[in-house]
């Protein structure tokens, strides 16, 4: 049978994805020279500054999630947290001091927490089953397709504006506004044939999740422990000689990488069981660390910087599929926001020892534990993962 098309809001959803990473990602290819660099922070105060703001994001998704389903209307909180993204844009240009970047950053990621688990759960609502990987991976990639064009324009404008940060980040305003405006046209479907479900969040009621979800959580929360910021990757291509001019390059190609691979990926996961691809994902992780500690010139640097966004586009879409496999459908927002909880907090773990490392014993140490630490994952996942996409489906 001839799968289904993909619905015109997960279209839509992805061009306000596209928009907002466009925004978010001219600021975020710039932060770690800003910071370093202008306002000199070390860093080990970067790695810490975003494993916190990153684990911020992942823990607000357990509250924004669950919300989701109590209250059974999953757009306002996707507004809200897409708004407040928008409205932190302006502070970086402003900002003079490292806290201020530290208020501006965590009020973005803020907003990204609020919007994350119920836009994941509201995609999968909308996503027919048969093409279910699909739709992740299509929303994905033109999330990412942002994440590409928001460093490569970060380029032009300072290689066009004689390197004036400044004025970079006030341009980096003008996509967040638009994704906004786009997504007031976009309308939830209704939802009345499933009852919003209000079962707290206790130890009695996440045990509804049940066992499938939850293996699935902790391999998360591993795989979270192998991945720290790609602002590591920003400051190892500044650390081996790239100019101020040509660093969000390197996000450049690791999201180009990413967009190219996360649809295909999304299509084979619906063909085929999905933890194959997941430990493949993983070890081209292992195999991106490795290129990473030993580069010495730009090829092996960029070539380790290209593997990275192939095992984003191996894993991310397809984990979001996963939770939605697993996990009942009434409380599938809650589900997005537990997952994301324990794997914020092994990100927060993994970007902070990343820093410290890298301060402590050098950049190649901080990749070497990465390499062991997604070998381990890849090893993990048979054990926690067995069964293939249609015997998970719900």
């Amino acid at each position: 049978m001839k799968p289904p098309a993909i619905p015109r809001t997960i279209w839509a959803l992805g061009f306000v994805s596209l928009f907002t990473d466009l925004g978010s990602e001219i600021v975020h290819s710039l932060l770690p020279v800003l910071l370093a660099g202008t306002l000199g922070a070390s860093v080990f105060a970067i790695g810490l500054l975003e494993g916190a703001a990153e684990a911020l994001v992942l823990i607000t998704k357990v509250f924004s999630g669950y919300l989701s389903d109590a209250f059974g209307k999953r757009k306002p909180l996707v507004v809200l947290g897409y708004g407040l993204a928008t409205l932190a844009k302006p502070i970086f240009p402003l900002a003079d001091s490292v806290s201020t970047v530290v208020a501006a950053r965590m009020m973005d990621r803020f907003g990204k927490g609020i919007r994350g688990a119920p836009r994941d759960a509201l995609l999968g609502d909308l996503a027919p089953p048969q093409i279910r990987g699909a739709c992740f991976g299509l929303r994905q990639s033109m999330d990412t397709v942002g994440a590409v064009l928001g460093p490569a324009l970060a380029v032009a404008l300072l290689w066009g504006l004689s390197n004036d940060i400044s004025t970079v980040l006030w341009i980096a305003v003008i996509p967040g506004v638009i994704a906004v405006g786009l997504l007031l046209f976009i309308k939830e479907p209704d939802r009345t044939e499933r009852p919003p479900a209000r079962l707290p969040i206790t130890r009695e009621g996440l045990s509804r999740l049940g066992r499938a979800f939850w293996k699935l959580t902790a391999l998360g929360a591993l795989i979270a422990l192998a991945r720290f910021s790609e602002a590591f990757l920003v400051l190892r291509g500044s650390e081996r000689g790239l100019s101020i001019t040509w660093v969000p390059l390197v996000l450049v190609v690791m999201s180009l990488v990413y967009a190219l691979s996360a649809y295909p990926a999304g299509i084979l996961s619906d063909r085929f069981p999905r933890h194959w691809l997941l430990a493949a994902g993983m070890f081209t992780l292992v195999l991106a660390n490795v290129a990473l500690a030993t580069a010495s010139g730009y090829g092996v640097l960029f070539l380790g910087i290209a593997l990275w966004g192939m095992h984003m586009g191996l894993t991310q879409g397809l984990l979001a599929s996963l939770i939605v496999d697993t996990a009942p459908p009434e409380y599938r927002g809650t589900a997005f926001g537990v997952f994301n909880l324990f794997s914020g907090v092994g990100l927060l773990v993994a970007s902070g020892a990343a820093g410290w490392l890298w301060d402590q014993s050098g950049p190649a140490a901080t990749f070497w534990l990465g390499a062991c630490t997604a070998a381990l994952a890849t090893l993990a996942i048979p054990m926690l993962i067995n069964r293939s996409p249609t015997a998970l489906h719900t």
